[in-house]
């Protein structure tokens, strides 16, 4: 017969823990919802209608590609959905269903009547940059880059920080002596002066940056990782794991890493937020992501560029801000779930 698997009552108390802390599990709620939702940017905002019903045929263009003479134009060209003529030659055979914005990250409205950047109004509920692109759309691009930039940077340095503190807490010796000193080293080095350096050779990019900030943000939770293996290297059930032949591979995985996990577990919701502000603080000083990209960084920038638009700077800030606490909410939780000494339930 089929057993049902037990529950770890460990880990259940450790949930309950975290749901008692009521502003962790709802920020918690809240950020989950407000990342789902930027996953899908493209489906909320973007220049290119979500569905077109034309001449009994369905296209979907934020899917695929379509040239104007699909719909009656004279270009083989991608159509062009912010045309009034390309719009009109649809509607005269079919109907378009448009996102709630109609705005991409990069789109330039060409129909304001004020200068750039403009205040906002109907059409663009925050606004418009110094470029005339929507500050909104910006806005749930940038969240989505800075989460996902935060989230792989967090867990890709957290595997190597574990791994390197692991390896010299179990070891010791020579191995953590000489470790200690190259941890020294390559923490004092000055990362914005090398990102600097590197900049006027290589255009900087995602994928360029986050190798760059893993280089230097994996130290992290070295020092965590490391005490709790030299802690637990002596205890009585990893002798015993020695004197039975377990390997060393085997006994850091299964015995001592739980340990350990539970200490660096506390720590990534906070390691993620300030991932989040190294991105934005490389963008804001002109190193970050390419010009053009949807950054809250680029955004800020703009707004202490151009203090006649308040809406610039406050629209980066309090995403930020929200962005940033909800983090610090939530790592709050976690650390009170993992805390030993806390047994209230």
């Amino acid at each position: 017969m089929y057993k049902q698997k037990r529950k770890n009552p460990l880990n259940e108390m450790r949930w309950l823990r975290f749901k008692l802390n009521r502003r962790g599990y709802w920020s918690a709620w809240i950020f989950c919802l407000l990342f789902v939702l930027s996953l899908f940017a493209e489906l909320i905002a973007n220049d290119k209608p979500l569905f077109i019903s034309y001449s009994d045929q369905w296209y979907f263009p934020v899917i695929y590609q379509y040239s104007e003479t699909q719909f009656g134009g004279e270009f083989d060209t991608e159509a062009d959905y912010t045309d009034p003529f390309v719009v009109d030659l649809i509607n005269e055979e079919g109907y378009i269903v448009w996102p709630i914005i109609r705005f991409s990250y990069d789109t330039i409205n060409f129909d304001l009547t004020t200068a750039v950047p403009s205040a906002p109004d109907r059409t663009n509920l925050l606004g418009t940059d110094d470029k005339g692109r929507d500050v909104l759309a910006r806005v749930i691009y940038g969240f989505r880059i800075s989460v996902l930039f935060g989230f792989i940077l967090t867990v890709i340095s957290s595997i190597i920080g574990v791994f390197v503190g692991a390896t010299q807490g179990y070891y010791g010796g020579k191995i953590d002596l000489f470790g200690q000193r190259f941890i020294e080293v390559w923490s004092g080095m000055p990362t914005l002066f090398l990102l600097i350096i590197l900049s006027s050779f290589v255009e900087p990019n995602f994928w360029w940056l986050l190798g760059i900030m893993v280089a230097f943000s994996w130290m992290s939770l070295v020092g965590i990782v490391r005490a709790e293996f030299l802690r637990c290297r002596n205890f009585d059930y990893v002798r015993a794991a020695h004197a039975m032949g377990v390997n060393d591979r085997r006994i850091m995985l299964r015995h001592m890493l739980p340990n350990a996990m539970v200490a660096s577990l506390t720590m990534m919701p906070f390691i993620l937020s300030g991932s989040v502000t190294t991105l934005t603080s490389l963008d804001f000083l002109g190193f970050g992501l390419p010009t053009g990209s949807p950054s809250l960084g680029e955004l800020l920038a703009q707004g202490k560029a151009n203090l006649q638009a308040p809406w610039l700077g406050l629209s980066a800030f309090f995403v930020l801000s929200i962005m940033l606490t909800l983090l610090v909410f939530i790592g709050e939780a976690v650390r009170d779930a993992f805390d030993p000494h806390l047994q209230r339930v």
